[in-house]
């Protein structure tokens, strides 16, 4: 199958465990200055450059990996540039021993004059990302500068505008650009002129604090309710005081003698009403008298209608009185009610009787808040439950039994970054088996590379898993494993790596523990080739990685 020919051209690589030595490359394309002129011999027949992976095809020309694969592509059958033979695939080898000559050639940095470092080819982007003279890009967020390396120290400490600087303040780190706009808008430290002028410098969080006790803020005078309305700065309030105290207290003198004259009023007001009540009782008992009068007259009197027109005229009389005095009990019980404490004391009584009412309150709301903590609780375990669940089946639907893994790795970035600080230092694929009851594998990646990658390449390594079914398996483990980073392209110019399972190793004998050491390639791919933009090896922040094991020979359960 096509996506099975890189490995097939990749030939048989000898196995790396994490601790041994890096595999040499170097980045196609690039406009090398050799040392010495280079050797035709060294040049792909097709492409005319510095080989890469050097292929050997039958009639003895040499080509790149990838200019081989790219002649297949264009004809369904190959044809040689040089001799015009017929490419037969199944002739064509690995030439390994031409790569370690290529990959051992002298080259000029690219740097030169200034630099004048000689390296081979295959340490080249070694040299590069530790060349002083190599141009790189400011490492601060938003600064677009590119630097040379040498020179990137006294910049990022001394010369870049998007540095952080500690504002002097608040020792708050900000970017240098935006530490004016942080002083004025942002620093609760930032020292400020009072707003009344009193010549004093706040700090910004305390000028409300300030104002409250400000000499140069304005208040109105203590005596402002007993009738001065003077407005004076705090800071001359005690002069004001001293200098009117005559005034203040003539003001407060007139005001007790006006309330002493109201209160006395008062008093006279109820004692002439009461006066009056106990006029106007007399009068209702003696028109009640006089009633029983005129009553026992009617009795003895023959003239009913004579008797009948007084005897009316005495309850109309009798009426108006009454309704006098009710008037006058009622105004006499406003006029107390203005010198009474009795409606204070209701609406105390009320207000307290409101406290309790919300003291009851508080306490069904600790009872209902306990509750609903337990609830809660209850809902998060439950919660954690269904993720654990979902994960589960989500890794049984992934899960493949082919042998083969598409490893997907979102959010590279970020990824990447939580490497490089040391939180997360490698990542785990899900599991995948070479059949249903057969051997259990997984990948695992360090993104920001593991022992002689670490910090220049991402590590990609092997490893063989506990599994459910290995009493029935043979051990060790002894097939053929290929890694791959796709290519997203679509032009399938993938980064192959192959090895054979090495039987004498811990790595493949059966698990004792949940997992085998690693083992696969520590320089994987250099994070320069991977996140080149010139590449399609990322798109979206995504990479692929595939794990392909030859089943070959495999004899299924």
């Amino acid at each position: 199958m096509a996506c099975d020919e890189p490995a097939a051209l990749s030939g048989i690589f000898t196995r790396q465990n994490s601790s041994s030595t890096s595999s040499l490359d170097f980045e196609p394309g690039a406009d090398y200055r050799f040392v010495e002129s280079l050797e035709e011999r060294y040049k792909c027949a097709y492409c005319h450059l510095v080989l890469r992976n050097p292929h050997q095809t039958g009639c003895g020309h040499r080509f790149c990996q990838h200019c081989i694969l790219a002649l297949r592509e264009l004809n369904a059958v190959p044809t040689c540039p040089v001799d015009k033979e017929t490419i037969k695939m199944h002739e064509v080898f690995k030439d390994n021993c031409c790569k370690r000559e290529v990959l051992n050639l002298h080259v000029f940095c690219k740097n030169f004059p200034d630099c004048n470092s000689k390296v081979i080819l295959g340490r080249y982007q070694e040299h590069l990302l530790q060349c002083l003279f190599e141009s790189m890009q400011c490492t601060n967020d938003g600064c677009q500068d590119q630097i040379l390396r040498k020179d990137l120290k006294e910049h990022l400490s001394q010369h870049c505008k998007f540095r952080e600087v500690r504002c002097q303040y608040c020792n708050t780190y900000v970017v240098l650009i935006n530490i004016k706009n942080h002083e004025k808008n942002d620093c609760p430290d930032y020292p400020v002129p009072c707003l009344q002028n009193c010549s004093q410098i706040i700090l910004k969080k305390e000028i409300e604090k300030h104002h409250a006790v400000c000499p140069e803020a304005e208040v109105d005078c203590p005596y402002k309710q007993y009738g001065c309305h003077v407005k004076v700065k705090r800071g001359k309030l005690a002069e004001h005081e001293n200098s009117a105290l005559r005034e203040h207290m003539l003001q407060i003198l007139d005001k007790n003698s006006r309330l002493e004259e109201q209160i006395s009023d008062l008093y006279k007001s109820l004692e002439c009403k009461e006066i009056k009540i106990q006029q106007l009782a007399d009068a209702i008992k003696k028109c009640e008298e006089e009633f029983r009068q005129y009553t026992q007259l009617l009795g003895n009197n023959s003239n009913l209608m004579v008797s009948t027109q007084a005897l009316a005229s005495h309850l109309d009389k009798s009426a108006r009185l009454e309704s006098q005095v009710k008037q006058l009990i009622q105004m006499a019980n406003q006029q107390q009610s203005k010198l009474d404490l009795r409606p204070l004391f209701d609406t105390i009584e009320k207000v307290k009787q409101k406290i309790a009412l919300m003291e009851t309150y508080d306490q069904r709301l600790v009872v209902l808040e306990d509750q609903s903590s337990k609830h809660d609780l209850q809902i998060n375990i439950h919660k954690a439950q269904l993720n654990k669940n979902e994960e589960r089946f989500k890794l049984l639907e992934g899960t493949c039994y082919n042998g083969k893994l598409i490893w997907k790795i979102t959010d590279y970035k970020m990824k990447k970054k939580e490497a490089v600080e040391g939180r997360v230092l490698s990542i785990a694929s899900q599991p995948f088996y070479t059949s249903r009851c057969g051997y259990r594998l997984c990948a695992r990646a360090y993104l920001n590379g593991d022992g002689l990658g670490k910090g220049t390449h991402i590590s990609l390594y092997f490893v063989v898993m506990r599994g459910e079914f290995d009493s029935l398996l043979l051990w060790p483990f002894k097939q053929k494993v290929t890694l791959m980073l796709l290519d997203q392209s679509g032009k399938k110019n993938h980064i192959v790596e192959v090895f054979r399972a090495d039987p004498n190793s811990s790595s493949f004998k059966r698990p004792d523990g949940e997992m085998n050491i690693a083992s696969g390639c520590p320089r994987f791919v250099p994070h320069t080739v991977l996140e080149n933009t010139k590449n399609t090896y990322i798109r979206d922040d995504t990479l692929f990685l595939k794990v392909v094991v030859d089943l070959t020979d495999l004899e299924e359960l």
